[in-house]
């Protein structure tokens, strides 16, 4: 009986020397992943305190807009500096054009009105005669003669020919030509005393120049 219970004894024994010299008992894998999952939760401090704080009402939409807003205001600026550039060039050559337009039409009536006097010119001499006619007596009015005189003188006319110097008129270097200065008393200015010929002018072009007898101031 006693050594029965010793046998028993030491089976019991040897069974727990057995199950310690096995190690621990292996783990649920459950409860593992389980107490895995719930230490993540945890956050590090060091992170936490590095986690910048939210702005109250602030979006990424808005901050999206925002950035879209600036960019769109640089590309604004941009166009506004390009579009008053080019503004400023179109003015430049409308007023460059203006004046090329405007030179180049002055230009032009000065050559019209030269080729115009250059045609007149074989015509002063005819003009010369007829004045001289007149003078005379030669033309008088109804006769062939005076008929064909009017008509000369208005096509001159159409041309735009202007005849000048006149008895009395005070005398000009640039249009008129003295050929006899005569001193006479009582007289305080130059003027034209006597015509001899007739001037001519076709607008700014001068045809030819009054030839006349001055009467200067006497000493």
């Amino acid at each position: 009986m006693a050594d029965k219970d010793f046998e028993e004894n030491n089976g019991v024994a040897g069974e727990g020397s057995d199950a310690q010299a096995s190690g621990p008992a292996p783990q649920n894998p459950d409860s593992t992943e389980a107490a895995a999952a719930e230490g993540s939760d945890e956050t590090p401090v060091d992170a936490m305190d590095s986690v910048p704080e939210p702005v109250e009402g602030l979006t990424v939409d808005d901050i999206l807009g925002a950035t879209q807003t600036g960019e769109a205001a640089a590309e604004d600026a941009v166009l506004a500096d390009l579009e008053s550039t080019l503004l400023n060039d179109l003015k430049r050559l409308q007023a460059e054009y203006a004046n090329y337009r405007r030179r180049t039409e002055e230009s032009r009536q000065v050559e019209i009105e030269r080729a115009k006097g250059e045609a007149v010119k074989g015509l002063i001499p005819v003009l010369d005669d007829l004045d001289r006619a007149s003078q005379h007596g030669d033309l008088v009015d109804g006769t062939p003669f005076a008929v064909i005189a009017e008509k000369v003188r208005a096509v001159v006319e159409r041309l735009g020919v202007v005849s000048y110097g006149e008895k009395g008129e005070e005398f000009d270097p640039q249009r008129h030509e003295a050929i006899f200065q005569q001193p006479t008393p009582g007289v305080d200015k130059t003027t034209i005393l006597e015509v001899v010929e007739v001037g001519y002018r076709l607008g700014d072009v001068e045809l030819r120049p009054a030839k006349v007898v001055v009467a200067v101031p006497a000493e």
